[in-house]
């Protein structure tokens, strides 16, 4: 098999305000991020030669984004993949970029979630021989407590450290100009928070956000005409299996297999052997609180059964060892589906540059990160993970 590694570089990136933006429509949101990116990477629309839009809920075909954008005629893909939507307009741009078809292309995520009534407690799956219906948080909670049950955590104790996770997101939000919900919340908060499928209670989960995000790239070989702080894609992994965990016996609903598969295939084309050393910054999909700690073991960055002891530290906050989700992630920068992988790699790319907007939310000597999005849950997942290296 082949490799990307160091035959892409991202030139360009770009992301709105996300937030329930109501009085802004898709195409607003849309022209926002990319217009970013462009003045980003110093390009015009016409030099643009081929784009990818996702989105999972607000657009229909490439004339969701070639009509805002007023693309000339030029080859526009949409591509839905559940919550990976965003990433994975990074991963097929990228491979066609590697393939020499283009020099200069777009990606694009969003969606437009608030207006639709759009939330995550509604069943959105109806098995069609058991007839069960499920809930995105109920799955993620079926995780939480088995997670607890296995490694003799008890229930408060495991709300505490579920909570610190939290916390963390809603200080890192609080940061950032473009974050959603910038608000600090307490461990008192956090735990006497409204239950939403427990022990998972309102501030473990993410909300439901508009938004958009943009990314511009081009030939590694290319990429110093753009500009010198360029950042190279090291290596990129998709994993997904036929989803029966909740149908097979054997599954324990604490490993998540397709994220082990796909960090292992981005691992070996970024040629890293100790992520949890060589590895900078982490971004995360943090749907839920639990997610965050269940991928932390995932990705090996935490052993099995250890990434409590981890976050009880300190481990990922901005002060830690190796900070995750440093913009808030899904829980406070907001989730609008098609948008969140995107934005993303937005902040691994923003902190690889030393450019993050505030000195106090800047990283030191960050030179190599990951970003991680995903769909489904425990036993059916659908996640990309992305590797992200400073140039030279």
């Amino acid at each position: 098999m082949g490799s990307i590694k160091d035959k892409v570089a991202i030139v360009g990136m770009g992301c709105c305000q996300f937030g329930e933006n109501w009085d802004r429509g898709s195409d607003d949101m849309i022209i926002d991020a990319v217009y970013e990116a462009y003045d980003d990477a110093g390009v015009e629309r016409k030099d643009i030669q081929a784009a990818w839009v996702g989105t999972a809920f607000s657009g229909v075909g490439g004339i969701s984004l070639s009509g805002p954008l007023k693309l000339d005629r030029i080859p526009v893909t949409r591509l839905e993949n559940f919550c990976a939507t965003g990433m994975e307009t990074i991963r097929n741009a990228s491979y066609a970029i590697a393939a020499g078809v283009y020099d200069l292309v777009l990606c694009v995520g969003f969606d437009k979630l608030k207006d639709s009534g759009f939330a995550g407690l509604p069943a959105g799956y109806t098995h069609p021989v058991l007839g069960v219906s499920v809930t995105a948080p109920g799955r993620w909670a079926m995780g939480a407590t088995r997670y607890f049950k296995t490694y003799n955590i008890p229930p408060q104790e495991g709300r505490e450290t579920l909570a610190r996770i939290s916390m963390k997101s809603h200080y890192n939000g609080a940061r950032h100009p473009k974050a959603h919900l910038r608000r600090e919340v307490t461990m008192e908060q956090v735990l006497n928070a409204p239950i939403i499928a427990w022990p998972l209670g309102l501030f473990d989960c993410c909300g439901t956000t508009d938004g958009a995000a943009a990314a511009i790239l081009t030939r590694a070989d290319m990429a110093k005409s753009f500009r010198d702080d360029y950042v190279l894609i090291k290596g990129i992994g998709l994993a997904i299996g036929p989803g029966l965990g909740k149908e097979d016996a054997d599954y324990d609903y604490i490993h998540l297999p397709e994220t082990q598969a796909a960090a292992q295939q981005a691992y070996a084309e970024a040629g890293i052997k100790d992520p949890r050393k060589e590895l900078d910054i982490l971004e995360l999909h943090d749907c839920f609180s639990i997610s965050e700690l269940m991928t932390l073991e995932a990705i090996g960055v935490c052993k099995q059964g250890n990434a409590k002891e981890d976050i009880d530290a300190g481990m990922f906050t901005l002060q830690g060892e190796l900070p995750a989700n440093a913009d808030g992630g899904l829980k406070s920068f907001g989730h609008p589906i098609g948008a969140s992988g995107l934005r993303e790699c937005y902040e691994v790319y923003k902190q690889i540059q030393g450019k993050a907007e505030l000195p106090e939310r800047q990283l030191k000597d960050v030179k190599l990160g990951l970003s991680h999005n995903q769909g489904g849950h425990p036993g059916c997942l659908l996640p990309i993970i992305t590797i992200l290296g400073k140039a030279g």
